[in-house]
């Protein structure tokens, strides 16, 4: 009997956490209450309220369904940056633009939290977990283009401060794009090629490299 009331709520949990993102997606994060989204999965507002503590926490929840941006590339594997670090940056990049493709959960839960988060003062919590991704991913992000350099992989002369969130921006920025009309060509085929171009960025432009 206890293991059926487990899987009960765990089954609650997760139909709250699709309705969320139906309704997140079609009306914004800082707008809908969560009595929508109970109403959306189905529950009442204590269901909810019995699996998160608030919007932020449901929030969170979401966002661990996938890996975002900034996650994705702190969870390059530590053992193999050591010999690879560049290799290790690509596959985790091309990797997620492919998830992020063909996954539709994962396009949705994406497009919400790009498109469709809101900075009001009710999201504090929302917007301090992913200030705290960007942070983490900008701190480990210039730790790989640095074992790049050290490896040989990238240019001696390769300044890193300035390279890092250039090569940030540019990777929020395709995916951003892309959800924003993803119709227009298909991420997945063209996930190496743009992630190429980028690693190409860094080996060859001078403007991204310190003076002697």
């Amino acid at each position: 009997m206890a293991r059926h009331t487990k899987e009960q709520a765990l089954e609650t949990r997760e139909r709250i956490l699709d309705a969320a993102v139906d309704v997140f997606y079609e009306y914004g994060v800082a707008r809908p209450s969560l009595t929508e989204v109970a109403k959306r999965a189905g529950v009442t507002r204590g269901a909810v309220y019995g699996h998160f503590e608030n919007k932020a926490d449901l929030f969170s929840a979401l966002c661990d369904r996938v890996r975002l941006p900034t996650e994705a590339i702190c969870e390059a594997d530590p053992a193999n940056c050591k010999s690879d670090p560049l290799g290790e940056l690509r596959e985790a990049c091309i990797f997620f633009y492919q998830q992020a493709s063909q996954n539709e959960q994962w396009s949705r839960i994406l497009g919400v939290v790009l498109h469709r988060c809101e900075i009001v003062a009710e999201s504090g919590m929302i917007q301090q977990r992913m200030d705290e991704a960007h942070d983490r991913a900008l701190s480990r992000l210039t730790e790989l283009l640095q074992q790049a350099v050290d490896a040989g992989q990238l240019p001696e002369y390769l300044d890193v401060a300035r390279a890092t969130p250039l090569l940030h921006g540019a990777l929020f920025g395709v995916l951003s794009d892309w959800l924003f009309k993803p119709e227009a060509y298909d991420l997945a085929a063209c996930a190496e090629q743009h992630v190429d171009a980028l690693i190409d960025m860094l080996r060859l432009s001078p403007q991204l490299r310190r003076v002697r």
